[in-house]
């Protein structure tokens, strides 16, 4: 589980708002040389300067330590790599001038003797440090004086694993329809079987389309691709915010889902927009009709409870996994409960 520390800067506007935020999330909160968290029963003395006979009286006393350490050069990974040789707590570490390598190489060294906390000042900075070297930092340690920032590291850091309600919705009716325009989306990540990306004709339902992780003897598997359908189809790039297949590029970030339900997000690699003959798949979950047009060949599958089927084997009577929005109402892919939407 990560951790969330914080300072609160003497220059915040909304210095109370932010303490109050900081007390309901965060782990600790740092001030001068020593951090407490919420309840105030745990608390962590900050040493400035490695010194190896002050880490081991304070680790005899029971208490415990942080090392913070600016890395400037390999000198200062030594230190950090030294202080975590001597089992000190935490070391929350500031890189000045060059930030995912040091943070590499500290991550590997240090992992299972020291918690390593990284500073940063935003969300960016927290993102970057929390998935260098796949693993990331054990936590961030948030200098803000901005509430807005401090929601969206609580955001980062508490909800790594966010999950969407996925149910089986029962097939009534699939129909080849004409040659259209379908998108296939290349990520910058690795499926696995029973992920995909949900999408639908509707903001109020999406299918789990399959990401096309099965070899054939025909195409090899892909697994960082999933072929979504029409381009006017919705896919949900967050849990807040849907999108058009047709706007997605590079860069942009969408949310890949498995049949239970858990969640993450990856990157856009490469948007490949081509003519294919397209296919209709109409379902009813908890009496709600929902549809998707996808592309019309084997390779494309929906997910199941406890495997896939291709579109094209797909029957009236067969179930698949779905999602149902709480509200159809979209204002630019944000949700707007009380707007009156009907969508076919």
């Amino acid at each position: 589980m990560k951790e969330l520390w914080v300072t609160i800067l003497s220059t915040a506007s909304e210095k109370s708002k932010l303490q109050k935020l900081a007390a309901e999330n965060a782990d600790f909160l740092l001030e001068n040389i020593s951090a407490r968290n919420c309840s105030g029963k745990d608390e962590v003395t900050i040493i400035g300067r490695f010194d190896e006979k002050t880490i081991t009286q304070l680790k005899q006393n029971g208490k415990k330590v942080a090392l913070k350490i600016s890395i400037k050069g390999k000198e200062d990974e030594k230190t950090a790599e030294k202080a975590a040789e001597l089992t000190t707590d935490y070391i929350i570490i500031k890189c000045l001038d060059w930030r995912v390598i040091p943070l590499e190489n500290l991550i590997a060294r240090t992992r299972g003797k020291s918690k390593l906390i990284a500073e940063v000042s935003n969300a960016e900075e927290a993102k970057l440090v929390l998935e260098t070297l796949e693993l990331g930092t054990d936590g961030v340690l948030l200098h803000t004086s901005d509430v807005d920032e401090l929601n969206k590291v609580i955001a980062l850091v508490k909800d790594q694993t966010p999950e969407i309600v996925v149910i089986p919705a029962k097939v009534i009716a699939v129909k080849p329809i004409s040659t259209g325009a379908r998108v296939c989306v290349d990520t910058c990540d690795l499926m696995i079987p029973g992920e995909g990306m949900l999408v639908g004709v509707q903001a109020a339902g999406f299918f789990l389309v399959e990401a096309e992780v099965h070899e054939n003897p025909y195409v090899q598997a892909r697994p960082f691709r999933v072929n979504a359908g029409s381009l006017s189809m919705y896919t949900l790039a967050s849990l807040q915010k849907t999108r058009y297949l047709s706007e997605l590029k590079a860069g942009d970030e969408v949310l890949i889902v498995d049949r239970k339900g858990k969640t993450r997000s990856a990157s856009v690699g490469r948007i490949k927009i081509e003519l294919r003959p397209l296919i209709l798949v109409e379902a009813e979950a908890k009496g709600k009709k929902i549809k998707t047009i996808l592309q019309n060949a084997e390779t494309i599958r929906l997910v199941t409870l406890e495997g896939s089927k291709p579109v094209t084997e797909l029957k009236a009577g067969d179930e698949v996994l779905a999602h149902l929005a709480m509200s159809a109402g979209r204002h630019f892919g944000v949700a707007v409960p009380d707007e009156t939407v009907i969508e076919r």
